[in-house]
């Protein structure tokens, strides 16, 4: 019901493409082809990381909580945590440092690509369910339809205006989060969100923001917004 409140309340502020009715998941983009690698749970291209991540949760995270306490949690994020907003992955290194006291895992590392994909796996199916946290939500939000870079575009003349269309030969989506960490065709690795946006900057040839950035984490915020109640499909398949 959270969930279903929070896409309708997307809808009446933002419309578009974040509209309830409207909304696509990329995977609806897809070839059959890709389609089916993602449908393949067991076999699929993230397995080794979801093997991974189970094995870096039985070794450190196993000790305060269980996987099955792990269901809903990557919904939910980025949240706030002691006054910060953080994302999934920052979530866990906070975890890890505070708790356990371990060291933080670098951002993009393999070992944190696979904690993040094998917990938001335990939500996969469960709507995106993130909490409207200001000022930061407003922040992403003027980041997702500022112009930006020598081209001078925004997110939304993309992933609004022109989702569907073709760009050198790939369907436009609409850019919802649904999948990530998710598994890319194009990288032949696992990886996170962050990476994805800073991709997008570089190609509309902005200065891109740092692994962490509290610019991309507010960013992370109103993509899942947009997406809310939409399913998870951690790790999902893209090209």
């Amino acid at each position: 019901m959270r969930g279903l409140l929070l896409a309708a309340l997307c809808a009446l502020l933002w419309g578009s493409a974040a509209s309830e009715e409207g909304r696509k998941s990329g995977y609806l983009f897809m070839s059959p082809q890709t389609q089916a690698m993602q449908d393949d749970e067991a076999t699929g291209p993230a397995a080794l990381w979801l093997l991974e991540g189970e094995a870096l949760f039985d070794r450190g995270c196993a000790r305060c909580h269980t996987a099955a306490g792990m269901k809903g949690v990557a919904a939910r994020y980025p949240a706030l945590h002691k006054g910060a907003l953080l994302n999934l992955e920052q979530r866990i290194n906070a975890c890890r440092v505070e708790q356990q006291k371990a060291p933080a895992l670098a951002y993009e590392s393999r070992e944190l690509l696979a904690l993040a994909s094998f917990i938001g796996r335990q939500s996969r199916g469960l709507p995106i369910a993130v909490a409207p946290v200001e000022p930061h939500l407003e922040a992403g939000r003027a980041t997702f339809h500022r112009r930006q870079g020598q081209l001078n575009l925004s997110c939304a003349q993309c992933h609004d205006q022109r989702w569907g269309r073709k760009l050198a030969g790939s369907t436009i989506p609409q850019g919802h989060p649904t999948g990530y960490p998710l598994y890319r065709l194009e990288w032949q690795a696992v990886g996170s969100l962050q990476r994805r946006l800073r991709n997008c900057l570089t190609g509309m040839r902005a200065e891109s923001y740092p692994f962490g950035a509290r610019e991309l984490v507010e960013l992370e915020l109103y993509l899942m917004m947009r997406a809310s109640g939409m399913p998870l499909e951690t790790p999902a398949v893209r090209p």
